[in-house]
């Protein structure tokens, strides 16, 4: 013990040849702790985290020294930086949760209440400089008598680690000095003043990815570094998108390196790269489970010191998602190939841009999107299918193959673009129902043209229909009223879809809005392939 004293003193050979080594100054500020001397144990935890500012270990030690000497909001800030660090370390997520709580009771006027404040934080000891009183006759004997400090507080250390783990040792991630847990604060003695809590600033809670899309434009202007008042605590490189602000956390995750993000921040980041944003740590398990853990002590800190900030933050992706919503304008388009109401459109996805718009659809609830024939010329067709997702298969690389279906078809009144993919302004389009008269005409052409697409479809070799039935399912029956469907009926398509036509011949059928004009169609392509089988 009389030489963990001496370092008071002077410092170790080793610092001296190596002042730039973190562990050092890491392990000497948990001796200067276990010691009492918290100033110190401060002082080099600092340098510590200044040596190595993603260390956990130099963190949470210059955290519990800052706690120690009753520096509440500074500890806390110093535990939310562990926390971001090792999202698992229970130690940290603990001191986090029991330094918040103490924040809305700091009182500092009155001797008694601010030792009895302290109690929550640490052990009671006596700190020079602050003026107040230790813990009983314990630090008052050992003041008195300096001969016997040091096997004093060796016994005190020893006796305070058992009572704080009675049955196993300290964490072996963090070794530092046990606290006692929190006595009961007598709240009727009004001995304790109460001092309004310094407010947060909403930028030490903004997710160092996400931009507001408050003004227009989609450039980044510019890349800067901005030094946080916590530190390195939440983030160190922050994209700035002039005049954009950036946005507090919503829904914030935390991922295996231990960094914190907004939920639909990364997982915009992982279209593109299946890395951490910050550190670059390997995260393709996210990819396939599509499963985060959410940072529960960040949302509760935000809801419980930055109510308006967080109202205002939801606000905006109500507004969000109320926009991506609409199904008629800025609808999304996929630009592909084409796609007819109620036939399967089965779909592989592996551009970042598809993989965002896909997630919108889901997200939205709408489940739906616009497919588009590709245009060379104006960038996609003038009519396209409204398509509706039925299911997702991601696999660990970010690719997903989507089962979808078409549902409606619409004519594209204006084209535009978003986050990398195309949207259009869209009209639905419906067939224009026959008067009665020709009612009968119509519905004899129907009967005609179904019986003759069944028979080609089963002339077909046995392997080709199976692959057809396999890829668009069965052909559907016949309706009984032609007109029930605005879209005219779903055999009709379904034949579209598996006749042997180039994808610039189908489009003309796709904005027809006569369903005789359609049969007509149809009728002439099939008897123009059984001339040429015959």
């Amino acid at each position: 013990m009389g030489e963990l004293q001496s370092l008071r003193a002077e410092s170790p050979p080793e610092i001296a040849t190596a002042p730039n080594d973190h562990l050092l100054y890491s392990n000497r500020s948990q001796i200067y702790f276990t010691l009492e001397s918290h100033e110190a144990a401060l002082h080099d935890a600092e340098i510590a985290c200044k040596l190595r500012p993603m260390g956990f270990k130099a963190h949470f030690r210059k955290a519990q020294a800052l706690a120690t000497l009753g520096k509440t909001e500074e500890a806390l800030r110093e535990f939310l930086y562990c926390v971001s660090l090792d999202g698992k370390n229970k130690r940290a997520r603990s001191e986090a949760q029991r330094e918040s709580r103490e924040l809305p009771h700091c009182s500092s006027q009155d001797e008694t209440a601010a030792t009895g404040d302290r109690g929550g934080l640490a052990d009671p000891v006596k700190v020079e400089g602050e003026g107040q009183e230790g813990n009983g006759e314990g630090q008052a004997g050992a003041e008195e008598e300096k001969g016997h400090a040091a096997s004093a507080k060796a016994g005190k250390c020893q006796e305070k680690k058992r009572k704080h783990f009675p049955g196993g040792p300290q964490d072996p991630e963090v070794h530092t000095k046990a606290r006692k847990p929190d006595p009961p604060v007598d709240r009727g003695a009004g001995a304790a003043v109460s001092v309004p809590l310094l407010p947060f600033d909403a930028s030490d809670l903004e997710c160092s990815l996400c931009m507001s899309r408050a003004a227009g434009g989609s450039e980044v202007d510019k890349l800067h570094v901005r030094a946080e008042k916590w530190g390195p605590a939440i983030a160190t490189l922050r994209l700035r998108w002039e005049p954009r602000s950036f946005r507090l956390f919503y829904e914030p995750v935390t991922i295996p390196c231990g960094h914190t993000f907004c939920l639909k921040c990364l997982e915009r980041c992982l279209d593109h790269d299946a890395k951490c944003p910050l550190c670059k740590d390997a995260l393709s398990q996210c990819l396939v489970s599509r499963k985060y853990s959410k940072n529960v002590i960040m949302e509760e800190l935000i809801a419980k010191f930055l109510p308006e900030e967080l109202k205002e933050r939801r606000r905006l992706y109500e507004e969000e998602m109320e926009e991506l919503s609409n199904l008629n304008k800025n609808v999304p388009i996929f630009v592909c190939t084409i796609a007819y109401p109620t036939v399967p459109c089965p779909l592989h996805i592996f551009e970042p841009c598809y993989r965002l718009m896909i997630r919108r659809c889901i997200e939205t609830g709408t489940r739906q999107f616009g497919m588009c024939l590709g245009d060379p010329v104006n960038g996609f067709a003038e009519y396209g299918c409204i398509l509706e997702i039925r299911n997702v298969q991601f696999f660990a690389d970010g690719r997903s193959v989507v089962d979808s279906v078409g549902r409606r078809r619409f004519k594209v009144l204006h084209q535009g673009h978003r986050d990398g993919y195309n949207i259009a302004d869209i009209e639905y389009i419906e067939d224009q129902k026959v008067q009665e008269e020709d009612r009968a005409e119509l519905m004899g052409l129907h009967n005609c043209v179904y019986e003759q697409a069944s028979l080609w479809f089963h002339s077909l070799k046995t392997s080709l229909k199976n692959r057809i039935v396999i890829h668009f399912g069965p052909m559907p029956e016949k309706d009984a009223d032609p007109q029930m469907n605005p879209d005219g009926p779903a055999w009709c398509w379904w034949t579209l879809a598996v006749l042997p036509l180039e994808s610039r011949a189908q489009l003309p059928f796709l904005a027809m809005r006569s369903l005789k004009d359609r049969l007509n169609g149809i009728w002439r392509i099939l008897a123009f392939i059984a001339r040429h089988q015959n």
